[in-house]
């Protein structure tokens, strides 16, 4: 009854809508960022994704998976594998699609020699788990073998017209918008300090047309000791932080990831460092931010942020 094909972008149109129909209220998808995510991403898997058609070549149900495959000198774990999405259409479910689906994309995974599958938390990744409102589906999962590790959540701020536009003062600390001269050197220390998928990020950044503006560092005795990510509308992609942008009217922006030299830690330094990065958006007029994918919420809540929506995640290891 049904039959099952490689991932074509020939299907685009058919993605889109099935995407809106079984999660477009909670997470509303455009083609920019679908094609972004799930057809320009290098480690996508193309032998693992797959599309579910049925007799009347309707698409029902599709898979999207990648493992590690850029040449790129990051520290990433070739073994790891991720599904990116797997969507059944709510009214062909309780007929194996999505059972068939996932055994396809592990039987081909494994034989690449991936030996453990995240859900979600790929590169250019939708979620960092399962959005937590799909309880049917984590329980599903979880009977597949996949198992519960933590909890992240996207958070969100409000803010009024004159709120959060001041830079934090700190002494012998300075904040400020990343120069294109300062590029080589937060590349090394993103390597020294945050080697792996922070350092991958940032080159991608930087390929795919970034002049700095997007990043916030904070400097002492001259030298990089710190970063924060700021993302919004012109950014040079769309960013983690603003994929669901389309549910505001207003203008929204992103903050993060951000991070802290080791050595420098202890001081107070990584709360301003976020604080600047707000101020930056701030200054855009930018008045809703949402920082994505953390478990540091009491952090945030220093700031005024709140959750706004969790994700619970899981990974299935396979015996070596």
């Amino acid at each position: 009854m049904f039959k099952f094909i490689p991932l074509e972008k020939s299907r685009l149109e058919g993605l889109l809508s099935l995407w809106e129909k079984e999660m477009g209220v909670d997470f509303p998808m455009r083609q920019s960022l679908f094609e972004q995510n799930s057809f320009d991403d290098e480690n996508i898997c193309k032998k693992s994704s797959c599309l579910a058609m049925d007799s009347n070549d309707q698409l029902v149900g599709f898979i999207i998976a990648k493992r590690w495959q850029e040449t790129m000198d990051v520290p990433m774990n070739p073994k790891t594998g991720w599904i990116q999405v797997l969507v059944v259409d709510s009214d062909f479910r309780n007929q194996g699609i999505g059972s068939r689906l996932l055994q396809h994309a592990e039987t081909t995974l494994r034989a690449a020699g991936v030996e453990q599958i995240w859900l979600g938390k790929d590169t250019y990744h939708y979620f960092p788990g399962i959005p937590m409102q799909y309880e049917e589906t984590m329980r599903w999962f979880e009977k597949k073998g996949y198992q519960y590790q933590t909890t992240e959540y996207d958070l969100i701020r409000h803010y009024q017209v004159d709120e959060g536009t001041a830079l934090p003062t700190i002494e012998n600390v300075s904040f400020s918008l990343l120069n294109a001269q300062e590029k080589d050197e937060l590349l090394h220390f993103l390597k020294r300090c945050f080697p792996g998928r922070w350092e991958y990020e940032a080159k991608h950044y930087f390929q795919k047309g970034g002049t700095g503006r997007e990043f916030v560092i904070a400097k002492k005795a001259g030298k990089i000791i710190g970063f924060c990510r700021i993302n919004d509308a012109k950014s040079p992609f769309i960013a983690q932080n603003m994929y669901w942008s389309p549910l505001f009217t207003q203008s929204m922006g992103g903050a993060g990831p951000l991070g802290i030299d080791a050595n420098e830690r202890g001081h107070g330094y990584g709360l301003a460092i976020v604080e600047a990065g707000l101020a930056f958006l701030r200054r855009r007029g930018i008045n809703t931010i949402v920082i994505d994918w953390t478990g540091l919420v009491d952090f945030y809540k220093k700031l005024g942020y709140d959750i706004w929506k969790s994700y619970r995640t899981y990974i299935k290891e396979f015996e070596k």
